[in-house]
């Protein structure tokens, strides 16, 4: 056992003489030095085409586009297609901002080329708007839609099926920073059978 006492004594005597200390580096920088920057491109909306570039900015949040940065719509066959259309809501309210109307507008234009497309709308709120007095907000939202596709386009309404799933099918967590994600509309046009 002294033995074991003597080794650990010459071990810690020698692990102590390695330890040495060194004066930090000088973090000033000289006067006249030169720094060199970047600057970073950006993409605000997110979708995936630098502000530079695109064409639409302000593209909501997981929206199809193309290369310009626009709504898209799929094409399946020669006069068949598929496209989206969202819109998200101020709390409590129904009325469709002025950044949504851009999609709207390219989807009743399609549906005026179109005869034959319809249009299925979704409309959600989100857990912090439900409450007894708001359960026919997401209808709200929904008809509001609807009227003004079938008003400034003419499109029967017949063509237009509409959802209404209040506060059921979140897509994003309902806490301040994150229920404006469910407080939407999602629209489906197509005319694939």
């Amino acid at each position: 056992m002294r033995l074991y006492s003597v080794l650990l004594l010459i071990a810690s005597i020698a692990l102590a003489g390695c330890q040495t200390t060194t004066a930090a580096p000088s973090k000033k920088l000289p006067k006249d030095e030169n720094i060199r920057t970047m600057q970073a491109e950006i993409d605000s909306d997110g979708d995936g085409v630098l502000d530079d570039i695109d064409e639409c900015p302000g593209t909501p949040f997981n929206v199809v586009i193309d290369e310009r940065g626009c709504p898209d719509s799929l094409l399946f066959g020669e006069n068949e297609f598929m496209m989206e259309a969202r819109a998200y809501y101020d709390e409590n309210s129904s009325e469709i901002k002025s950044e949504y109307y851009e999609q709207l507008d390219n989807a009743g234009k399609k549906m005026q080329v179109h005869l034959d497309a319809v249009m299925h709308i979704e409309g959600h709120i989100s857990k912090r708007e439900d409450n007894n007095a708001n359960q026919t907000l997401s209808r709200y939202r929904v008809e509001g839609v609807k009227n003004y596709m079938t008003m400034t386009y003419n499109i029967d309404p017949d063509r237009i099926k509409t959802f209404y799933y209040g506060s059921e099918r979140p897509i994003a967590p309902n806490d301040i920073e994150n229920s404006w994600l469910n407080q939407r509309i999602y629209a489906l046009i197509s005319n694939v059978k």
